[in-house]
């Protein structure tokens, strides 16, 4: 009578597992495996934010990019423009004459004739008559082919004092100013000329 439970208990050891049984192991066995690739799981977050953060580095990086594009590029000043306008034109006017040489002239004919109105001889009325309003209007053409000279020669030397990184003058600015220094020695040699009389003595007295 005592070998029957014996006998009954080794039949239950020996009994296949039933579905219940075998699902049970399989969940417990896949909760281990989840279990071992936890840690890898928690390093893809930092991963993520390495990559965030080379992109928000990269954007910003663009922006600034995108900043330095849109500031305006360094432009010529107008002044030279200007300025090389007006020796062209000074050195024109030293060639052509100006109203001021002209009443300059007319005021030294004037004072000559009241000089030699009453006791001068023929030779000090040809200088003070003609001489004089001669070389008066030589003296003014000078002077403004002096300034159309000079200005010309600053605009054209400016890039060599300017701020760095200016823009280089435009072709026009320089042309112009070039033709203002040109015309500036030209009327200089002309007035010299004719304040030292050698493209035209005065008149003489004598036969």
């Amino acid at each position: 009578m005592n070998a029957t439970p014996a006998t009954t208990k080794t039949d239950a050891e020996t009994e296949p597992k039933t579905d219940a049984e075998a699902e049970t192991e399989a969940t417990s066995t896949t909760g281990g495996a989840t279990a071992e690739t936890a840690p890898e799981a928690t390093e893809t977050p930092d991963a993520q934010d390495s990559e965030k953060a080379g992109l928000e580095d990269g954007l910003d990086e663009a922006d600034d990019a995108d900043e330095l594009d849109d500031e305006p590029a360094p432009r010529p000043a107008f002044g030279t423009g200007a300025a090389a306008v007006v020796a062209s034109a000074l050195g024109a006017v030293s060639l052509s004459g100006t109203w001021m040489g002209k009443t300059l002239s007319e005021r030294a004919t004037l004072i000559g004739q009241i000089k030699t109105s009453q006791t001068g001889t023929a030779a000090q009325q040809i200088q003070e008559i003609y001489g004089n309003s001669w070389h008066t209007t030589a003296l003014v053409n000078g002077v403004f082919a002096l300034l159309a000279l000079v200005v010309g020669a600053i605009v054209l030397a400016r890039p060599a004092f300017g701020t760095p990184g200016r823009a280089e003058q435009p072709v026009w600015v320089k042309a112009v100013a070039l033709a203002g220094v040109v015309l500036g020695v030209i009327g200089l040699l002309i007035s010299a000329g004719m304040y030292l009389d050698l493209f035209a003595a005065l008149p003489s007295t004598k036969g």
